[in-house]
């Protein structure tokens, strides 16, 4: 590869793991925000579709994203990017119990109470988001390489898809389990919540397909990558 393109990959490498942290760090910041996805609202075995914490927003694009490095810059690449993603989670964390510290002045458009009704259960929710994530993430790496292996890097939209519907499973299971332990989540949500966040995650995977097929095609073409071939930076 020559020297000016190597360089180029590799900022685009900073370029997408910045986008991989901003979406992880504020999916943690604003989950406490609940909604309805109204165009699909309906129930399933009993349980309302669709109630979903703001949060779920930004984090399928952490999927896309890890699964475009894991196609073009290897796997390597990938579990570097998810573990700067969850020091950048715990730091954020520490920067917030601090500012929750620290006494607000009478003048301050923000008092102490809203400050901490708003951040003070963050910690927690990191911990137990980020103890779920660090599982379907390398899972989600680890399968998508185990397909691009066994397909001869052939059908992309399979070991894209399959890799994160299983992590994604796993992911929503787990986070909402630990919430619900940790008593941030009532438990008779627990089915409702699990069941939304996985369907949405699978809805929102299988569109992101035509996306990942667009990206890789640049790269492969910018940077005369054959199929299967990584970028070693």
């Amino acid at each position: 590869m020559k020297p000016q393109h190597r360089e180029l990959a590799a900022k685009i490498y900073l370029y997408l793991a910045a986008l991989f942290i901003t979406s992880l760090v504020v999916s943690n910041l604003i989950f406490q925000k609940f909604f309805y996805w109204y165009p699909f609202e309906g129930e399933l075995f009993g349980s309302r579709l669709f109630e979903l914490s703001v949060g779920i927003l930004p984090y399928p694009l952490t999927f896309l994203i890890t699964d475009l490095i894991s196609e073009i810059y290897g796997k390597k690449a990938a579990n570097r990017v998810v573990i700067s993603g969850i020091f950048a989670s715990f730091f954020s964390m520490g920067i917030v119990l601090i500012a929750d510290f620290v006494p607000a002045m009478n003048s301050s458009p923000v008092d102490d109470a809203t400050f901490t009704k708003v951040f003070s259960l963050s910690p927690i929710a990191v911990l137990a988001s980020m103890m779920a994530y660090l599982l379907a993430q390398f899972v989600d790496i680890r399968i998508y390489h185990f397909w691009k292996k066994l397909t001869q890097g052939k059908m992309l939209w399979l070991r894209n898809n399959f890799s994160t519907f299983v992590s994604q499973f796993l992911d929503t299971f787990s986070v909402v389990l630990l919430l619900s332990l940790f008593g941030i989540l009532p438990w008779d949500l627990f089915i409702g919540l699990v069941l939304s966040g996985f369907v949405f995650k699978v809805i929102v995977a299988a569109l992101d397909t035509p996306l990942l097929y667009l990206f890789v095609g640049i790269f492969r073409k910018k940077f005369d990558l054959k199929r299967g071939e990584e970028i070693r930076l």
